[in-house]
């Protein structure tokens, strides 16, 4: 016995030091790709010298003798903090994730090789400026220097993902950056997806409900489009999701494209005299974020703001006296196409001349752990030929047809970081819409702001369409008919363009630009209508703005919704149910309709109020249609508060939603209002708490910023990933966009991201955050640092004083040209 108890000790005294000793290893290992911000580096292909101070942010402040050797030093620094992340975005938009993540990423990369969108990149690298090639070119040798002084210094590969994937880092090239900047447009775009869902929809429900269900912005209306089944009357009422599992996919889902705020304040309506600006632009979280923030000494001025990683240039943020900000414009940037084939040949398609070849070229997906699949690629005079699974699309494409796109960001002469670079060095109106000339995509508002004015103006590539377009772009049309196919661009000067008075505020949440008829407006889908009350009272409710009124308005958490549709929904069952004894549905009904009449709409993470009203829409929604649309109605994912409104106000005889089709008695809307909450509260129960009072909205509303990759891997997931018990919701200034999905619907996944306020009456005074850090090495202290500062509304400083950005920093690190010394 003795001896047996002798032997366990030893084997496991042996486990717990292997272990111990793995661990060890492993540490030691990831941490080899810290990079140390003190160190100085000889490298090639800079004229002199480079600087780069890191603030105690972790900010890059980078210094040079020219332009080159800065935006050299910009792709050495984001190398060093994020090229795990720059090398994933690069093998997303070059179709290759298979070669690293093997069969489950193969469909993300069979839709981007047929996308052709690193194609078009490599296509668009010709039709830069000057200026902008220089840059493109010097960015990427700072990238390929860090990549070497990984090789050289055994660097741990420059990030742990590296070690668990490993494979060989290609070089950067010009066209990586625009193809990541290509990726930023694919995200911010969600035309594709809300087509398809409003044909599959049509072809379930009348046009009219229709409007009630997808409807559109409030202003000018537009004429009743015919049903999807008028244009194809050979594609079934409904055809079940092909379930393909798109793994590491950049396109946005219907309602998370992207969103942003951005707001200015003439000098009148400033308390400074001078003006003020504000911009939070919305994208997906992750983590590492998208985001990247740094300060570049250029030739004509410093700037400072938010980057991507892999772009060269300040994407949102401002100068010593200039600023700008940046909103998705929500232009209706992407068309599908039916392309009717030849029954005698399955390559051709028919055109307004006939029949005509679809044009191929073959293209080899190279798979880890499997066998390589070629495939043909196909283009009609649309565009790109999609598969089947992509967007859904095989559900509404008829027999003996096949779907093609025509998109914006596909465009191979993209000037798009021409635009980007010339912006980093307007200082004047006239320079930076010069500048804007040249976006193509994604198509944006861009806000300005000089001491003395603001002014905001949609630039991106407008398609031009015909005024007989048979749906006017809102769901696919037959590509074979001349005047539904894209008529060209339209001019630059034609999109609007708003230029403030001396006392006025200009902004944009998203919201409806323009109020003009098709084809001269800028799209139908737009991103929001409810955040747009709330800015404009809060900008009206002061005559003048500060700084600390601009950051209070970016926090604001009051969700207009909420004041909207709860009065509304709950009209008939404010304080009128019979007592009730504790315990009973009745009990709980009433406790939770005590809490919300006495709620003021604050979205408010510690308040148990969100939570309720947000299930309780959620649940009503799905009783209004779910009888009516079948298994459709798992696609519509969030709330539609004018939706509801519409039901409840009974626009267009709306109300008869509330009416349940497959039973025998008329419902009302008190009815479905009622069951709805009776269905909410318990749901409620189930996942947190009867206690209604002890509920918190954070415990559900939490940010989730997932690493693509390692995101759901036991044991690392805790250490990759980023949690925030966060406020806000959909439809608040503070968005924070709900999942929708069913097992976790209310989880924070899509808002700000980058938060910036630049006051021009003391430029250095200005403040930024993003919500994770800049690092993108879990094990770095800077991984989340800023995390904690961004969910509680917090904010670092905005300065370009270089002393500041050197005193207790992070470190400086310095770049010595080689053969300075060789010499």
């Amino acid at each position: 016995m003795p001896r047996i108890f002798s032997l366990l000790l030893k084997l496991v005294s042996t486990l717990v030091i292997i272990t111990v000793l793995g661990i060890w290893l492993t540490y030691w290992l990831a941490s080899r790709s810290l990079p140390d911000y003190d160190a100085d580096h000889t490298v090639a292909g800079i004229s002199a010298p480079v600087e780069i101070a890191r603030d105690n942010a972790n900010v890059p402040h980078i210094f040079g003798a020219t332009d080159a050797d800065v935006y050299y030093g910009l792709g050495f620094a984001h190398a060093q903090d994020r090229l795990f992340q720059m090398m994933l975005l690069r093998r997303t938009a070059q179709g290759k994730l298979s070669e690293v993540y093997g069969p489950r990423t193969f469909a993300t990369d069979e839709l981007m090789r047929r996308l052709g969108l690193y194609a078009a990149a490599e296509s668009s690298v010709a039709a830069q400026t000057p200026e902008t090639t220089a840059a493109l070119e010097a960015y990427a040798r700072g990238v390929n220097a860090w990549i070497e002084e990984v090789n050289k210094g055994s660097l741990g590969r420059g990030a742990p993902e590296f070690f668990l994937f490993p494979t060989e880092i290609a070089y950067w090239r010009p066209a990586d950056s625009i193809a990541i900047l290509k990726l930023v447009a694919v995200q911010l775009s969600d035309q594709i997806p809300n087509e398809v869902l409003r044909a599959r929809t049509s072809l379930l429900i009348s046009p009219e409900r229709l409007a009630d269900l997808m409807p559109d912005a409030p202003g000018q209306g537009s004429a009743v489009l015919p049903k999807y089944a008028a244009l194809f009357p050979d594609v079934a009422p409904f055809t079940a999701n092909s379930g393909t599992d798109y793994a590491l996919a950049p396109f946005a889902k219907a309602g998370l494209a992207g969103a942003s705020n951005v707001w200015a304040a003439s000098p009148r309506r400033s308390a400074s005299g001078a003006t003020l600006l504000a911009n939070d632009p919305h994208l997906g979280f992750s983590a590492p974020g998208a985001w990247y923030l740094a300060r570049l000494e250029l030739a004509t001025g410093g700037v400072i703001g938010a980057t991507v990683p892999g772009v060269p240039g300040i994407v949102s943020g401002r100068g010593e006296d200039f600023g700008w900000g940046i909103t998705a414009a929500y232009l209706d940037d992407a068309d599908l196409y039916v392309e009717k084939l030849n029954p005698d040949t399955s390559d051709e398609v028919l055109t307004p001349a006939g029949f005509k070849p679809l044009r191929t070229r073959p293209s080899i997906i190279q798979i880890k752990d499997a066998a390589p699949v070629t495939l043909t690629l196909q283009w009609s005079e649309n565009g790109p030929i999609l598969p089947q699974s992509a967007f859904d699309v095989g559900t509404i494409t008829p027999p003996g047809h096949v779907m093609s796109v025509a998109w914006t960001a596909l465009v191979s002469d993209d000037r798009s970081m021409s635009a980007v670079v010339a912006l980093n060095h307007a200082h004047t109106m006239t320079q930076a819409l010069a500048a804007g000339r040249d976006f193509a995509a994604p198509a944006l508002n861009l806000a300005l702001s000089d001491p003395d004015q603001v002014a905001m103006k949609v630039i991106g590539r407008a398609p031009l369409r015909d005024a007989t377009h048979q749906s006017k772009g809102r769901i696919p049309t037959p590509g074979w008919i001349a005047t539904n196919r894209w008529q060209g661009w339209r001019s630059y000067d034609d999109l609007p363009e708003f230029d403030a008075g001396p006392d006025e505020i200009i902004g944009n949440t998203n919201n409806k630009t323009i109020d003009a008829p098709f084809p001269d407006h800028l799209s139908y889908h737009w991103g929001d209508s409810q955040r747009i009350q709330r800015w404009q009272r809060l900008m009206q409710s002061r005559e003048v703005h500060t700084r600390e009124s601009f950051i209070e308005v970016q926090n604001d958490v009051v969700s207009p919704s909420a004041r909207a549709l709860l009065p509304l929904v709950g009209a008939d069952l404010w304080f009128t149910g019979e007592a009730a004894p504790e315990g009973t549905v009745e009990r709980q009904r009433q406790r939770a309709l005590d809490l919300l009449a006495e709620w003021n709409g604050e979205m408010n993470e510690h308040l148990p109020e969100p939570l309720i009203y947000y299930a309780w829409m959620r649940a009503l929604q799905d009783r209004l249609i779910r009888d009516e649309i079948g298994p459709l109605s798992h696609e519509f994912t969030h709330v539609e508060p004018l939706f509801i409104e519409r039901v409840y106000r009974n626009i267009g005889g709306a109300s008869v939603w509330c009416d349940v089709l497959q039973s025998a008695p008329v419902e009302t809307c008190t009815d479905i209002a009622r069951l709805a909450l009776d269905d909410a509260l318990l749901w409620i129960g189930e996942q947190y708490s009867t206690n209604l009072e002890s509920l918190r909205w954070g415990d559900a509303h939490i940010a989730q910023h997932n690493h693509p990759v390692l995101g759901n891997v036991p044991f690392l997931k805790w250490v990759v990933n980023i949690r925030q018990s966060t406020s806000g919701g959909d439809n608040t200034l503070m968005r924070g966009v709900t999942s929708g999905e069913a097992d976790d619907p209310f989880a924070n996944v899509h808002g700000a991201a980058y938060r910036g306020v630049y006051d021009f009456a003391d430029p250095d005074s200005s403040v930024f955050i993003t919500a994770t850090g800049q690092s993108g090495h879990p094990l770095s202290r800077h991984y989340d640092d800023l995390g904690e500062l961004w969910r509680r509304g917090e904010y670092v400083p905005m300065s370009l004083d270089p002393d500041l950005a050197r005193a207790a920093g992070v470190g400086v690190t310095h770049l010595t040209p080689a053969d300075a010394q060789d010499q």
